[in-house]
């Protein structure tokens, strides 16, 4: 019995004949299939530690309604979306500031708007 054909098993070389590769082949089964464990069986918890528990349907469902609700931008704001040119100095100030700059920004012209307002 000659050796020589390499095959890959996961990451390990190992070397078969090409008579043991045909029987293989004509099996349809391998070392790796054999191990595999088959993906339409149930997950059985063993009951023992709280973390590898599975999540009840109730569990989940709650818990996607709960990321949907998150996504986005905040729903409600009185805020508006508007294009507005500022002197380059005046920007460059307050994003130098670090994040927030815009809400410093808005501040800043409410501050401004208390004493000159006419409305």
């Amino acid at each position: 019995m000659k050796k020589g054909v390499n095959t890959m098993t996961g990451l390990k070389m190992t070397t078969k004949t090409l008579a043991e590769l045909r029987a293989l082949s004509s099996r349809a089964t391998s070392q790796t299939t054999l191990t595999r464990t088959p993906a339409n069986l149930p997950y059985v918890w063993d009951g023992k530690s709280e973390e590898d528990r599975p999540l009840s349907r109730e569990e989940m469902k709650t818990g996607i309604a709960a990321n949907q609700q998150r996504r986005g931008r905040p729903t409600g704001s009185d805020k508006e979306s508007t294009t507005i040119r500022f002197d380059r100095d005046i920007l460059l100030a307050f994003k130098g500031s670090g994040p927030g700059w815009q809400t410093r920004m808005n501040a800043a012209l409410r501050e401004w708007l208390k004493t000159h307002s006419t409305v």
